[in-house]
């Protein structure tokens, strides 16, 4: 028996550093997935897990996700040895009379969503999907598409899926109603809030969905639409501002930000960088471009996210149910195989041919004034200081989306008990407890600035205690202010950073006044009082299990104390490194508390809303 630490992940071993590796890694995770095809080829049911549409659904998701990838590497001249079972299972899954029928839409469903990778496929390949099928089966795939783009898609990335379906049937030669093309282009035009950026639809979020949703869909129309000229001008320009700027979401070693929703799609957060290949767009030099590419691929096959038999998890480091979206079933995971976008270029391309370059990086902080972030880029990470979005609609969106703080490196937690207020992780934010059992964080804010490189937010844990709270940057520390005013007594406790425990009590743990602090083999972690009214009591979180995003169990340093009744100023600084003599020094020289009233004028004098907060207030 051999032991293997990364479980089955399929891209343990690949070097990935040529075209060649990609194809071999597209191989390798689809293959797993071909004993779960049904015998009609219509279905792929992975496990018994559930999302909340209904199981059917889920089947197709299963079945269409791979076609992110698998078309591409076709398009490219890939050779891919299951096109019959997918001719099979397009023309079944589309049949009435077949017993493995998708069903019949009649409103917004999970299906629109996986029709968007069919029409795609029909658009890219239609001599291996289409052209081959007998004239019924044509006729119910026509139909069925056309029944579907029909109803209202939900109002976010999902207006792309009809377009993405249009663009298949136009290929295939099926009429349909190009007016609802039309609308849903102005729609989503619409949500461009200027500077590169998008919002996803009429909510306060802008996330990873903007580069691997808004962007991406927005630069394979702009390389295949036919006659929008205007519209695909508008496109390219757009992407090439937000290159610009998403970059600082990518630390060095391929890692991206660790932050919002659908990160179980785990490296379709490199899709944009493959999107800009395929519309060939050198939005930034293709050296760089490339070598996010690759790197960020080259990240994940340091994880174990597959289960034994090879097959993606829900999850995002490693198998974990507790982070996943109720919208995540077995097969959502395969929408990380939009990754493989370049595939249908040539060998030849400039993307291609490139030698990858290091990652863009500067110890200067990078206000990004829409998602409402200053990033900071240390070794082998990168850190987003965060203005805080609303997303109640999501499982643990005040995790997902509300934080102080969002890594590459260190990812963040969610909490596994609301009634457990001392075993919490708070990472990254501070928890607020009225009795010592229940607790509060930022959920969303009553107003938040960006001033230059510094952010400020007003939000409320109770109706009746407010809190603002200012985030300075001082690489590669941070720091966080907090004035508190409330009508009756709490008790506070803030997070670190989480770093990963060892095994065999080979960490180091240090519970101080006025600091927490972890050292482990491979990172150091710590959270120093700086509050002017006195300290803290310092301690290190040996975190509930299977809490954070990348590692299983971790150690969050924390700070800990009372707030009493009336208005109370806390304010930390906070550090988390790789171990040695960079984390050494650092430590060394912690910053100093900034005087609040400079703070103060500094946002009455240049504080401007951040668009995540803005955007929401038009509707």
């Amino acid at each position: 028996m051999i032991y293997n630490p990364l479980g089955a992940n399929p891209l343990a071993g690949n070097p990935l550093k040529t075209r060649a590796d990609v194809e071999k890694a597209l191989l390798d995770l689809f293959n797993p997935l071909l004993p779960f095809f049904s015998e009609g080829g219509a279905r792929v049911r992975l496990s018994g897990t559930a999302a909340h549409f209904d199981r059917i659904a889920a089947d197709v998701e299963g079945f269409a996700r791979p076609l992110w990838g698998v078309t591409p590497f076709a398009a490219g001249g890939g050779a891919f040895d299951h096109w019959e079972l997918y001719r099979q299972g397009l023309a079944n899954g589309m049949d009435p009379e077949h017993p493995e029928y998708w069903g019949t839409v009649h409103q917004t469903d999970q299906r629109m969503v996986e029709m968007a990778a069919i029409g795609f496929t029909l658009k890219m390949v239609p001599h291996l999907v289409w052209e081959p099928l007998d004239q019924r089966s044509k006729d119910n795939i026509a139909a069925y598409l056309t029944h579907i783009r029909k109803y209202d898609f939900a109002d976010n990335n999902w207006k792309f899926f009809r377009i993405l379906v249009d663009l298949g049937l136009e290929e295939v030669g099926v009429e349909f109603d190009r007016s609802l093309t039309e609308k849903y282009l102005e729609e989503l035009d619409g949500f461009y809030l200027g500077d590169g950026w998008y919002r996803d639809g009429n909510v306060r979020r802008i996330d990873h969905y903007i580069p691997f949703a808004m962007h991406f869909y927005g630069l394979i129309y702009a390389r295949l639409a036919q006659g929008d000229d205007e519209r695909v001008k508008r496109y390219r320009e757009r992407a090439e501002l937000f290159a610009r700027d998403i970059r600082h979401w990518f630390d060095e070693d391929g890692g991206a930000l660790a932050f919002g929703r659908s990160l179980t799609y785990r490296f379709a957060c490199g899709g944009i960088w493959g999107a800009l290949a395929f519309a060939d767009l050198e939005a930034l030099p293709w050296g760089e471009i490339k070598g996010h590419f690759m790197r960020h691929l080259r990240w994940w096959a340091r994880l174990p996210i597959a289960d034994r038999d090879g097959v993606l998890s829900i999850g995002f480091g490693y198998p974990n149910l507790l982070m996943s979206e109720n919208y995540n079933s077995a097969g959502s995971p395969y929408w990380a195989l939009k990754a493989f976008l370049p595939l249908a270029l040539p060998e030849d391309h400039p993307f291609w041919q490139a030698e990858e370059t290091p990652a863009v990086t500067s110890a200067d902080p990078v206000p990004l004034k829409h998602p409402g972030m200053v990033m900071s880029h240390t070794r082998g990470n990168v850190v987003a200081l965060a203005s805080g979005q609303q997303n109640y609609q999501m499982r643990f969106g005040a995790e997902k989306y509300a934080k102080f703080v969002y890594s590459s490196r260190y990812a963040f937690s969610v909490e596994s008990d609301e009634r457990a207020y001392h075993s919490a992780a708070f990472d990254g934010m501070i928890g607020l407890s009225d009795d010592g059992r229940h607790y509060r964080v930022r959920e969303s804010n009553e107003a938040a600035l960006i001033a230059g490189d510094r952010l400020h937010a007003r939000w409320k844990p109770w109706s009746d205690v407010t809190v603002e709270t200012w985030l300075i940057p001082a690489n590669p520390w941070h720091i966080r202010i907090h004035r508190i005013e409330t009508p009756r007594p709490l008790h506070a406790t803030e997070g670190g950073f989480a770093i990963a425990r060892a095994d065999l009590n080979t960490d180091t743990y240090e519970d101080d006044e006025g600091r927490g602090f972890a050292r482990s083999p491979s990172d150091v972690s710590v959270i120093l009082d700086l509050s002017p009214g006195g300290k803290r009591a310092g301690r290190a979180l040996r975190a509930l299990p299977n809490t954070n995003l990348i590692v299983a169990k971790t150690i969050v340093p924390q700070l800990r104390g009372d707030v009493p009744a009336g208005t109370t100023v806390l304010a930390c600084a906070v550090l988390a490194l790789p171990a040695g003599a960079e984390a050494e020094a650092a430590l060394a020289s912690p910053p100093a508390l900034p005087d609040l009233a400079e703070l103060e004028a500094l946002f009455a004098r240049e504080g401007v809303e951040v668009s995540a907060i803005q955007v929401a207030e038009r509707f």
